[in-house]
């Protein structure tokens, strides 16, 4: 409970009509869940405006309600506050609401296309193993020490954001590492929030569905960056193209980290094998558990904010070597009677299947063959699904195309859609099987001794969304079966 006037701190207000002398019992932007003494925040949605809703709000009781226009129908007996952007207004008055407790723990935020929830797991993982309690949001949990809780979006909105910080406060954490999307800097649910440090790991096509050109994607990333203070530390991968852009208007300390260039933590792979990472970072030879070249990079992120949050450089590697990454990111498995290996990745865009493809083709011994299985959701950008193709394609000896998440979508559509990007000469080694479990089997049915199967697309998810209902389905258990099978 806070007065109306403290939470409206730092907000910038257009008109007032009615006392801010007014107490308020909780912030909601959802008319539906609006009680006696709640402030109704009208917020312009993508699907829905919430001013169409403030009659119901306050029919519900709410004693205030911010907006950025006037209703036609005054009540005498609420608060109106009139905002320039209710959405930006929503993220300060929930920090205002909830404490301010970013000023009290050092929050973590990681953006960019790829890499964010394995750097951001593996900072919790770190930081918890260095003796703090710590915060975890990402796309696959949000964690409080402990405590797991489910993560339904890769940023919360933002009064469950800063619900979820005033809980890992009131529990005790020093540290909260946090992906920061695309989608949740558009829409300003980080808004209010203090970050102790950013960091920046890559930037492709994604989630042009939503952004609609690649420019505004890339000044969407960039403001996370704009608005850290100079108090603040910005980390960038220095071997992205638009690893400097990033950092170009932030006020923050900048460091930079790289395996190609001069950097302030700067790494070199000595070696790449299925049995991890041997690196050189900062001329200490470490070996690591992950594989692959794109995490490399993730560690090199991870050493390098730890080093910015004041740790000892030889404890944060030592500590770092005996870590394992985020679920459903190159999760592997080998069957035992043929060995065939099995990974299962979150890759759903272009660059993150050629990472994983790449990396893949890298770790081959001999001629095995990889066997990849991937699809595209619904409901989302369409123009990286030809490319999806075309990546697949270039590195695999065998293709299956498959339902992701279709959504709304009809699979068979989307398959088409895909197979646009094959090329002609690749056409022999595609197939298309709508049913993914049966996608999975075939790719384990084809698979000879040693062949390697990549199962792309959905990683961690314990889900296959098909027409707006969520049905159990996890390509890691399934695999797991499948293999089982096949040494019977």
């Amino acid at each position: 409970m806070a007065l109306l006037q403290q939470i409206l701190y730092k907000v910038n207000i257009l008109s007032v009509l009615g006392s801010t002398d007014t107490e308020i019992i909780d912030l909601q932007l959802d008319s539906r869940k609006v009680i006696p003494g709640s402030c109704f925040i009208a917020q312009r949605g993508t699907l829905s405006d919430g001013h169409n809703f403030i009659d119901i709000a306050i029919a519900n009781g709410a004693v205030a309600i911010i907006c950025e226009k006037l209703p036609e129908l005054i009540n005498q007996k609420v608060q109106y506050t009139v905002v320039e952007n209710s959405s930006i207004a929503a993220g300060i008055m929930a920090h205002n609401f909830y404490g301010q407790v970013t000023e009290k723990i050092k929050l973590i935020g990681i953006t960019g296309t790829n890499g964010k929830t394995t750097i951001a797991t593996l900072l919790f993982k770190l930081f918890s193993s260095l003796g703090y309690k710590c915060g975890l949001i990402s796309t696959v949990q949000n964690q409080i020490g402990d405590e797991i809780l489910t993560a339904t979006l890769t940023t919360p909105d933002t009064l469950s954001l800063n619900q979820l910080l005033f809980k890992m406060h009131a529990g005790q954490c020093s540290h909260a590492f946090m992906e920061v999307s695309s989608h949740a800097l558009a829409q300003h649910r980080i808004e209010g929030l203090h970050f102790t440090g950013g960091i920046f790991s890559n930037i492709t096509h994604d989630h042009l569905d939503y952004h609609k050109t690649f420019d505004e994607y890339i000044r969407v990333k960039k403001s996370f960056f704009d608005s850290l203070p100079s108090t603040s530390f910005a980390l960038s991968n220095a071997d992205d193209r638009r690893g400097e852009v990033m950092l170009q208007n932030t006020k923050a300390k900048k460091y930079w980290y790289s395996l190609k260039k001069m950097a302030d933590f700067k790494g070199k792979i000595i070696e790449n094998s299925l049995l991890g990472l041997q690196l050189l970072i900062n001329d200490i030879e470490v070996h690591f558990r992950l594989i692959g070249s794109f995490n490399a990079y993730n560690l090199l992120a991870v050493y390098g904010a730890a080093i910015c949050l004041g740790e000892n450089k030889e404890t944060v590697l030592q500590t770092l070597s005996s870590l394992d990454g985020a679920e459903g990111r190159f999760d592997y498995m080998i069957s035992l009677k043929e060995k065939v290996v099995g990974i299962v990745d979150y890759a759903h865009t272009p660059d993150a299947l050629l990472n994983v493809l790449a990396t893949i083709k890298n770790l081959r011994e001999g001629q095995e063959k990889i066997i990849t299985v991937v699809g595209c959701g619904g409901n989302r950008d369409k123009t990286k699904r030809p490319v999806m193709a075309e990546v697949a394609c270039e590195y695999s000896d065998k293709i299956i195309f498959t339902s992701d998440n279709p959504r709304n979508e009809d699979p068979g559509q989307i398959i088409k859609e895909i197979e646009a990007g094959v090329p002609i000469t690749a056409r022999k080694k595609c197939i298309s099987i709508v049913e993914r479990k049966e996608a999975i089997k075939t790719a384990v049915t084809l698979a000879q001794k040693q062949d390697i199967i990549l199962v792309a697309g959905k990683g961690h998810e314990k889900y296959q969304e098909i027409n707006g209902v969520k049905k159990d389905f996890d390509d890691k258990k399934i695999l797991a079966e499948m293999f089982d099978l096949l040494g019977k």
